[in-house]
């Protein structure tokens, strides 16, 4: 029973053989990587050279060649490169030979992260280095990314120690018009200390103007197992000067650095040159700011300084997204000096910077300009993008009561749009919308500024004008349209409507009897006292149509309470003349009432206000003579108006209609306004020599 019962509790059979073949195939296995590590170990490698050549030949489409020792092999696990006389040629578009030639290169990679496609190497040993940066003329290739691929940015590979002797790097970007050569000083390190500092220096030019760097790394106290190394940058363009400190976590490790960046100069633009930006002109400058790289963004941040006499504070970030650079930026001004802001519109900042508000004009052919002519730089415009916020707490400026100004720019494609650009004037809010479209040439540009209504009082008084007595509000718009790559050309070239609107309000005697001309009962007001009387205007249009730069009145009108005020002529934008004449009809007898035109010509620059004019001062020496002759009374009949002026109907005037839309009182179309204007002339109902009549007439602009 026994002897039956034993078979079943037998264990079942094994298979020994199987797992022990299993044994001796990883056995075997692992015999032939450390065979192969041992092999290449013993020998370095060195019989790998022609393939070496051979592969990385073919797989950067390159010419490279070893022309003295070579090695390669894991030392244990990392991967031990040497190579003596290391050549790898450029491609056949490029201006040197050689993207890389060096007398020596001795490095250890680490294996894993190469795997994952870390470029890092623990220790460079290299003497004699030449290295070829260079970009083609149309950006779309460069020397260092192989193949047919597009060009791809320079990304300099981690090295964590280093030894460095008679190194020179040579970039080129034809493109952003730059140039440079810089040499790196032998560099001594030992165990995981770097005795020495790396020193470089190097010039160069950028856009034609020739610079030069010098520097260091400074980092003998610190260990190069996560040590960080000390950076000092020192850079100079012309006056323009750079000074860069801080550190980094590796000696060629720019992301998560920690550095601090000073600037100054006698311009802002040509400190954006090097990025290939085009910024407006500025005043001299100081700035400083935290500096650091994150991801592909470099992030300036706790700007803060001086532009001419006002300040500047915010951040800004520069980020390499294709197609374009994008720059983006948060700023504030507490205090914006007017003349700091002269060269963002085209004026020349070392005439601003010498002449202070006097730089504004200009003598052009014997006649002053006022308005700017620098060029928008579009070629530049192509290469970035842009994102602005930039607000201004107060503007210092006489006699211009501005303050909050709130400005947003996007610049998407060579498409500028100032929208919103707003501000507060004297009570009030202007309210602008300004787009530059640089993709057509000449450039477009379209304008449309809204004045909400604003106290005249406070404004007049910020230009100096005492504000008692008046209550009056006055509201604007301007729309326009023009062509050409200056402030002065599309003006020059614009179309559409400028229109100031008085509605009902009072207005201190002394501003607005001159401006009434009713010029005994000013006399007779200042010699009783009364100056302070208040004046009412029902309703006034100050507004012009402006057609291929030269503007024209369509209307000007002013109801007040005992005269009309009406003005013909206009002004352009071509050479900057004004040629306007304004006159006071009396809505009721009147001894003194100065009916006779007042001109208003000149420049922009150089307006001239003539209350006298020559038929004026006809009749005044007609009155002074019978003055003499006859009885006094006989010298006040050459002032007398009979008081037949029509009164506005204030409906069509705060609307802002054109002239042929304003109405009486009574309903009755007005025929006291619009003549004089180019109107007619433009609508095609006149002969060319009324139009040139007209022209002659009225508008000696042309």
């Amino acid at each position: 029973m026994s002897d039956l019962a034993e078979p079943q509790n037998r264990a079942p059979p094994r298979h020994p053989k199987l797992l022990k073949r299993s044994l001796q195939v990883v056995a075997g296995i692992i015999g032939l990587i450390f065979l192969c590590w041992l092999i290449l170990y013993v020998t370095k490698g060195r019989f790998l050279k022609s393939t070496f050549e051979r592969y990385v030949s073919s797989a950067t489409e390159r010419q490279v060649r070893v022309a003295g020792d070579f090695q390669l092999y894991f030392n244990p696990i990392n991967i031990k490169f040497l190579a003596e006389g290391l050549t790898i040629s450029n491609p056949e578009w490029a201006s040197m030979d050689h993207f890389v030639s060096a007398g020596l290169i001795d490095t250890s990679i680490p294996t894993f992260p190469l795997i994952f496609g870390k470029r890092r190497a623990n220790w460079l040993n290299l003497i004699n280095g030449r290295f070829d940066l260079e970009w083609d003329e149309t950006g779309h290739r460069n020397t260092w990314t192989f193949g047919q691929a597009t060009g791809e940015p320079f990304e300099m590979p981690l090295i964590r120690r280093a030894y460095v002797a008679g190194t020179q790097v040579r970039f080129r970007d034809p493109r952003m018009q730059l140039s440079t050569d810089i040499k790196i000083d032998t560099v001594r390190s030992t165990n995981t200390r770097i005795d020495n500092d790396i020193r470089f220096a190097g010039d160069g030019t950028m856009r034609q103007k020739p610079f030069t760097l010098s520097g260091s790394l400074k980092s003998p106290n610190e260990t190069v197992g996560g040590g960080r190394n000390r950076l000092v940058l020192n850079a100079r363009s012309g006056g323009t000067f750079m000074d860069v400190s801080g550190t980094l976590p590796g000696a060629t490790e720019l992301e998560g650095s920690d550095l601090h960046i000073a600037v100054r100069g006698p311009n802002m633009a040509d400190l954006f040159d090097f990025l290939g930006v085009a910024v407006p002109d500025s005043r001299t400058y100081r700035m400083t700011s935290a500096l650091t790289k994150v991801g592909e963004e470099w992030r300036f941040t706790g700007l803060k300084g001086m532009v001419g006499e006002s300040d500047l504070s915010g951040s800004l970030t520069v980020a390499p997204i294709k197609p374009r650079l994008l720059l983006t930026a948060n700023l504030r001004s507490d205090t914006l000096d007017i003349v700091d802001a002269g060269p963002w519109i085209g004026y020349d900042p070392n005439r601003l910077e010498k002449q202070g508000n006097s730089g504004t004009i200009r003598q052009v052919g014997g006649v002053p300009r006022l308005l700017p002519d620098a060029k928008l730089r579009v070629d530049s415009l192509r290469t970035f993008d842009a994102r602005l916020k930039y607000r201004i707490r107060r503007v210092r400026a006489e006699s211009l009561p501005v303050s909050n100004i709130d400005l947003t720019l996007n610049l998407d494609n060579s498409l500028l749009s100032l929208a919103p650009l707003t501000f507060d004037m004297a009570r009030g809010h202007v309210t602008s919308e300004i787009a530059l479209n640089a993709r057509a040439r000449p450039v477009q540009t379209t304008y449309d500024i809204r004045l909400s209504p604003t106290p005249m009082g406070v404004l007049l008084a910020g230009f100096g004008v005492e504000e008692s007595g008046t209550s009056g509000t006055m509201t604007a718009r301007i729309q326009l349209k023009g062509e050409g790559d200056t402030l002065h050309d599309s003006l020059a070239t614009s179309d559409g409507r400028i229109a100031v609107i008085l509605p009902r309000g009072t207005l201190w005697t002394r501003n607005v009897q001159l401006s009434e001309l009713d010029i005994g009962t000013f006399v007779q007001k200042m010699f009783e006292g009364e100056l302070k009387e208040p004046v009412q205007i029902n309703c006034g249009l100050i507004a012009f149509t402006v057609r291929n730069g030269v503007a024209a009145a369509d209307p000007i009108l002013i109801d007040t309470r005992k005269n009309v005020i009406l003005g013909r002529g206009g002004f352009s934008f071509r050479n900057e003349s004004l040629d306007m004449a304004m006159r006071a009809d009396s809505k009721k007898f009147s001894l003194f009432a100065g009916q006779s035109p007042v001109g208003v010509t000149g420049f922009f620059a150089q307006p001239k206000i003539d209350p006298i004019s020559g038929e004026l001062l006809a009749r005044a020496g007609g009155s002074l003579g019978l003055g003499i002759a006859a009885a006094p009374v006989a010298a006040v009949l050459a002032f007398v108006d009979v008081g037949d002026a029509k009164s506005a109907a204030c409906g069509p005037v705060l609307s802002g209609a054109s002239a042929v839309a304003q109405r009486t009182t009574k309903g009755e179309p007005r025929d006291d306004v619009g003549k004089g204007t180019t109107a007619k002339a433009e609508s095609g109902k006149s002969t060319k020599g009324e139009r040139q009549q007209q022209r002659k007439k009225f508008l000696g602009i042309f």
